[in-house]
C-alpha cells in the first residue's frame, strides 16, 4: 500500500533523506524511528504530497505521490504533530468544514461529522467549542477529521506526543480499530513502547537512512536474546552466586551496561545477568540452583530486549 524506493531531499546544506526505501504492506502498521532530524517528518510529507522528493520514487495506495499527487490526496488521511482544529468551533463544526474542503455535499459532511463524533467518544461533547477539550480529546477530533473520506491509508506524525497516558491508551485502541476494518497506517513516535504496542514493523531511520527494519520482536533479537536478572541483598551473596550459576550458564563478562549474550557483573554490586536461552525455563533453572546453594534473592525476573535497547543500539 505504501512502497518508496530510494526517496532522497536536500534542504539547503542538508540533506534530510539520502534514499529511503519502505514497502508497507495493505491492513498493517509501520512505525517510523529515529532520532530528531533522522528523516521521519520529511518523509511523511512526502508521502503525503506535501513535498517534492529531489529524487527517487514513491507510490502510495497505487498512486505516484508526485504525479498524482491531486488524486491521492482523497485516498490519504493526515494527522500532523499538533491538532490542527479550529478552537472557536464546536467539534461537529470542525467536522463538517473538513468535509466541505473534501467536497462532500452539505449533508454527507454533517451525517459523516455524527459518525466520527460517535465513534471517537466525542458525540457529547460536539456541540462545545473546541478550545473546551482537553488534550486527548482535540487529538481525538483531529484523528476524525483525518478521516472524514474514510482514506485507506492514514498518516500520523507523533500521534500522542504530550497526551496523557488514559489519552494515549485510548488513541491507540481508536488506531487499532481502524486497522482491523483494513485502514493502512504508517506513523512516526517518539514513544517505543507505542511502536511496541502497534507496529507490525518498525523502521530506525538515523541520518537521512534505514539503519534496520523488521518487526519488534526481529528487531530486539538483534540486541540479545532473553536474560535472567537477579537483585541481590548483599555483593557478597552476588560474588557466591558466580560460582553456582557461572559455569552452568556461561562465562562472565565483567562490568556492562548494557545488553549481553553472556553473563554479567559488577564487582561489588548486587545485580547478576545472565543468558536465558530456553526463556522461562532458564528462569527455573536459576530459581533452582540458588535454592539448592542456600542463596537468597530479594528479586528475580525474566526481562526481554525493548525497543529502547534496540533504538539505542542502532541510533548511538
Amino acid at each position: 500500500m505504501i512502497c518508496a524506493e530510494g526517496l532522497r531531499k536536500r534542504y539547503a546544506a542538508t540533506e534530510a533523506l539520502r534514499g529511503i526505501d519502505l514497502d508497507v504492506p495493505a491492513g498493517t502498521v509501520c512505525g517510523l524511528l529515529g532520532p530528531n532530524g533522522a528523516g521521519k517528518t520529511t518523509t511523511v510529507r512526502i508521502l503525503a504530497t506535501l513535498l517534492r522528493p529531489d529524487g527517487g520514487r514513491a507510490e502510495v495506495a497505487g498512486l505516484d505521490v508526485v504525479r498524482d499527487a491531486a488524486r491521492l490526496r482523497f485516498r490519504i488521511g493526515l494527522a500532523g504533530q499538533h491538532a490542527a482544529v479550529d478552537e472557536l468551533l464546536t467539534g461537529r463544526r470542525n467536522l463538517e468544514l473538513f468535509g466541505r474542503l473534501y467536497h462532500l455535499s452539505r449533508a454527507r459532511a454533517r451525517s459523516r461529522a455524527e459518525e466520527l463524533l460517535e465513534r471517537f467518544g466525542l458525540a457529547a461533547a460536539g456541540r462545545r467549542p473546541v478550545r473546551t477539550y482537553s488534550g486527548g480529546m482535540r487529538r481525538r477530533l483531529d484523528l476524525a477529521a483525518s478521516l472524514i473520506v474514510a482514506p485507506p491509508v492514514l498518516f500520523m506524525d507523533e500521534p500522542t506526543a504530550g497526551l496523557d497516558p488514559r489519552s494515549r491508551r485510548e488513541l491507540w485502541d481508536a488506531l487499532r480499530g481502524l486497522v482491523r476494518e483494513g485502514t493502512t497506517l504508517l506513523l512516526t513516535t517518539q514513544y517505543l513502547d507505542e511502536a511496541d504496542h502497534l507496529a507490525d514493523q518498525v523502521v530506525v531511520l538515523r541520518e537521512g537512512r534505514v539503519a534496520a527494519a523488521g518487526s519488534p520482536g526481529a528487531l530486539k533479537r538483534q540486541v540479545g536474546g532473553d536474560r535472567v536478572q537477579i537483585v541481590f541483598r548483599h555483593p557478597g551473596d552476588a560474588a557466591a552466586a558466580l560460582g553456582t550459576l557461572g559455569p552452568t550458564l556461561g562465562p562472565t563478562s565483567g562490568p556492562t551496561s548494557g545488553p549481553t549474550s553472556g553473563l554479567a557483573f559488577e564487582p561489588g554490586g548486587t545485580l547478576v545477568t545472565l543468558p536465558a536461552p530456553d526463556g522461562a525455563q532458564s528462569l527455573v533453572r536459576v530459581a533452582r540452583a540458588l535454592d539448592v546453594a542456600g542463596i537468597a534473592v530479594e528479586d528475580l525476573a525474566l526481562r526481554r530486549p525493548t525497543l529502547d535497547e534496540v533504538f539505542l543500539h542502532l541510533t548511538a
